[in-house]
């Protein structure tokens, strides 16, 4: 049973202003925009400009969401920000982790927090130890973060990969539910760690430190066995969203929005079609921005506002797919 319930309160995102079009990645490889729109429904992606990091985009993503929540950060206790979580796989660094760098740069005085590392669902396993910790009543104003600069990591002569990730952040300011209100209501996390061949990126890191050797064999660009990948992210998703709606004895056809991270088109439609989703109701935005890893679903959460297909009292379900593997699916109550 949750004693103290958690919510949502606020929301900010951003994306880099440079972008990369289909068009401009047939210049740099043997592909073409009818191939990229049909396989991936990705028309472009946003890259974020050399000289900056994944904090800076993190940085800004908080700012406009503690900005619409009327909170500045660098007040101590019950009125700033308390713990700072970051979801992503692109950090600035090995160490010091984006949390840090967020904190600092936000003025965020008296906080802690770390990173979670957890691909694609870097947001959604982020989220669910924001959620805890204000539910455990250990803290009132919880920054979750997603954010990833995934074009930092891609190889632009690999046609299969380079089509597919943006650069973009998104955050959310989580507190504790308002009498009446509901919030959170139930969640499913997994990882399946035989998939880690299948998706990963093999330099830099204790086991192939980072060398002459491992530059020159590309060990530092993103791998990806497609066929893989895609399969397990059409099983799982499908599977586990499934079963949270189920045993909280929910249909797709209550659901406000659907709001999957943006991986590929045909893995979001094939979960909306198992859940029974009206279309209009499933939130795609992968044309705009590509797959931007931990940062889709907050960016799909301000396109689906600005859509008007996501309003206060909706029930919301989210659920991503990730190296790892890593599948989470949250369901809640929109409150905003």
């Amino acid at each position: 049973m949750v004693g103290q319930r958690a919510k949502i309160s606020a929301l900010g995102t951003y994306v880099p202003p440079d972008v990369i079009t289909n068009k401009d990645l047939e210049k740099l490889v043997d592909t073409n925009d009818q191939w990229i729109v049909d396989r991936t429904g990705i028309r472009e992606r946003h890259v974020l400009a050399k000289g900056l990091g994944v904090s800076d985009m993190c940085t800004e993503a908080a700012k406009r969401c503690l900005a619409a929540r009327g909170i500045e950060a660098d007040k101590i206790g019950d009125f700033g920000v308390e713990v700072i979580i970051v979801g992503t796989v692109t950090p600035d660094m090995m160490f010091p982790s984006t949390a840090c760098l967020v904190q600092n740069k936000i003025g965020a005085k008296g906080a802690w927090g770390f990173d979670v590392s957890a691909g694609c669902s870097g947001f959604v396993f982020a989220l669910q130890a924001g959620v805890k910790l204000v539910e455990s009543g250990a803290h009132k104003k919880v920054l979750v973060i997603g954010a990833d600069a995934n074009t930092r990591m891609t190889d632009y002569t690999d046609r299969t990969t380079c089509v597919l990730f943006g650069d973009g952040a998104g955050a959310v300011l989580i507190e504790p539910a308002e009498e009446g209100e509901i919030g959170f209501i139930d969640y499913i996390n997994e990882i399946d760690g035989s998939g880690a061949a299948a998706l990963n990126l093999k330099g830099g890191g204790s086991l192939n430190p980072s060398s002459h050797e491992t530059v020159d064999k590309k060990m530092h660009y993103i791998y990806q066995d497609g066929p893989a990948v895609y399969k397990f992210a059409v099983r799982k998703m499908a599977e586990v969203t499934a079963k949270v709606l189920e045993r909280n004895g929910v249909t797709g056809a209550d659901l406000g929005c659907f709001i999957p991270h943006q991986a590929n088109k045909r893995i979001i439609t094939a979960t909306a079609d198992r859940l029974g989703m009206d279309p209009e109701r499933v939130i795609i935005n992968i044309e705009k921005y590509g797959n931007t890893s931990a940062g889709t679903i907050p960016l799909a959460m301000e396109t689906a506002i600005e859509d008007g297909k996501l309003k206060k009292g909706d029930l919301v379900l989210l659920a991503a797919v990730g190296a790892g593997f890593t599948v989470g699916a949250t369901l809640l109550r929109w409150e905003i």
